[in-house]
């Protein structure tokens, strides 16, 4: 197991995400580059919030735009069109000489190739940052250093060069190298690409260790599985966020059904007790939920009382009607405790994946089953 015990001296690490604002937040983003056949826009009207103490993975396929939104966020790059903002800083609105200061101090940046130089000692690279922004005192650079090493197990390894390390152990050095400044935010850019699975899976233990000390981190990586370590996922699919309920609620659609999806789905918003869906209406969409909650009404046989089943964000209704015939098969109401928010979807959306449709089919079955069951108060 990896050891957590560095912090700044008296300082409490803030635990879990800011409820207040977020730390970073990109506003209708988008980015293009002059070409010889025209303009190619990398990103499209991105709009992406982050709060502090998230652990969020930025997936996607390579051409998708994911390195290009790293580079706004870490000032690599400017954008196009929008803005920047990360930790109360308009990074778009920096000159260079600013965005280098900037980042020495707030960012911790983690490589696929873990660029390391290979001419001086392991700690010596883990020194050079705090060499650069000068946040540490001169004097306690070298003990900072080795109680980072120690950190990600490695102190005995100090005064090796990277050479003379694994590839996971140079990883971890790296992790180091970006912590030396002791910055809110870690950003790790395919971090595991070069890494066997178990060494993969070590590298993210430590991630969400770090986040649990109060560390922000983002991981770019075209690898899910490996984004379902993190806390929530951000989908690109050509230069565009798929929406993360969208993309949680039907996984098994391919992303540029996803992408579709995510711009034919329409927000509708009910106050508290306010009536849905009523059964036996007819149907053309479904719904999932991204705020709130919902209740299902199921009556019971001879009975006055319905039983009425919860359903919270993420979770689907109204897709039961599209296997009979078109028609609602129970009543949905907004819960009694608060506004729900939700996003409609027509049917067209499961006619264009036949392994959606299917999965669907299943959970519809046995949605009826268990419906089945409650009105007849067998359950």
């Amino acid at each position: 197991m990896f050891r957590f015990p560095f912090g700044k001296p008296g300082e409490k690490p803030e635990r879990g995400p800011s409820t207040i604002h977020p730390m970073i937040d990109l506003q209708k983003v988008g980015k293009s580059y002059k070409t010889a056949v025209g303009d190619y826009l990398a990103l499209k009207n991105i709009d992406l919030q982050i709060h502090a103490g998230e652990f969020v993975g930025i997936v996607g396929k390579s051409g998708s735009g994911k390195s290009t939104l790293l580079n706004m966020i870490t000032g690599i790059d400017h954008p196009s069109t929008g803005e920047v903002y990360v930790n109360d800083t308009a990074v778009h609105q920096l000159s260079e000489n600013q965005i280098a200061h900037w980042r020495g101090r707030n960012l911790g940046i983690v490589f696929q190739f873990f660029q390391l130089l290979p001419t001086i000692s392991v700690i010596e690279n883990i020194m050079l940052p705090m060499d650069f922004c000068r946040m540490v005192p001169k004097r306690d650079r070298e003990k900072r250093a080795l109680s980072l090493l120690e950190m990600v197990e490695l102190a005995d390894h100090a005064y090796k060069f990277p050479t003379a390390l694994s590839g996971g152990q140079q990883q971890r050095v790296a992790i180091a190298r970006a912590l030396a400044n002791d910055p809110p935010l870690i950003i790790a850019d395919e971090p595991t690409g070069n890494l066997d699975s178990k060494t993969a899976d070590n590298v993210f233990e430590l991630f969400n260790n770090l986040v649990a000390q109060g560390k922000t981190i983002i991981v770019v990586t075209h690898d899910s599985g490996l984004a379902r370590h993190t806390h929530r996922t951000a989908l690109l699919a050509d230069g565009e966020i798929v929406n993360e309920h969208v993309a949680s609620a039907l996984p098994t659609l391919p992303q540029e059904l996803l992408l579709k999806a995510t711009h034919a789905a329409r927000i509708q918003k009910y106050e508290p007790d306010s009536l849905i869906l009523e059964k036996g209406d007819y149907a053309d969409s479904f719904y999932i939920v991204t705020s709130g909650s919902v209740e299902v009404s199921i009556p019971r046989a001879n009975r006055e009382e319905a039983v009425s089943l919860p359903l919270g964000p993420g979770e689907l209704f109204g897709e039961m009607a599209y296997f009979h015939e078109h028609k609602r098969q129970a009543s949905v109401r907004a819960s009694e405790d608060g506004p729900v928010e939700v996003l409609t979807l027509g049917y067209d959306t499961l006619d264009q994946s036949d392994v959606t449709r299917d999965l669907l089919f299943q959970m519809s079955e046995k949605h009826a089953e268990e419906n089945a069951a409650w009105q007849g108060g067998s359950s």
